[in-house]
């Protein structure tokens, strides 16, 4: 379990029905993703490859990438992580797991992953 800035344990910011509405949220996305993917991997194998469009192979990644992180945030769920920055370990803000329920890290963690620690 991740700890906060004083060593205790952070808590995630959702109760049990919130967790509930979350991991049906989560799989319903993870189907509707999964589901996209199958059908563009299937357009792409049915058309020649100098045929096929620089973008589709984008999106199959980006596709492939939301799956990977839906499978991670369920993950969390289970383990009772989820909610909980890997970055400092404080609680994510309720706000911010609304808009991106499957994001692992805060605002601030977030920023120095993606600004390259700096």
């Amino acid at each position: 379990m991740a700890t906060s800035g004083d060593g205790t344990a952070a808590k995630p910011a959702l109760d049990g029905a919130a967790v509930r509405e979350l991991r049906q949220r989560l799989r319903e996305d993870r189907v509707k993703r999964a589901s996209e993917l199958a059908a563009l991997e299937k357009v792409v194998e049915g058309t020649a490859p100098g045929q096929v469009e620089p973008a589709d192979y984008t999106r199959m990644d980006n596709l492939r990438q939301s799956l990977t992180e839906i499978d991670g945030a369920l993950r969390r769920l289970e383990e009772g992580t989820y909610g909980v920055c890997e970055g400092c370990g404080q609680a994510i803000p309720a706000g911010r797991l609304e808009i991106l329920p499957h994001v692992r890290c805060c605002v601030r963690c977030q920023g120095r992953i993606d600004g390259g620690g700096r």
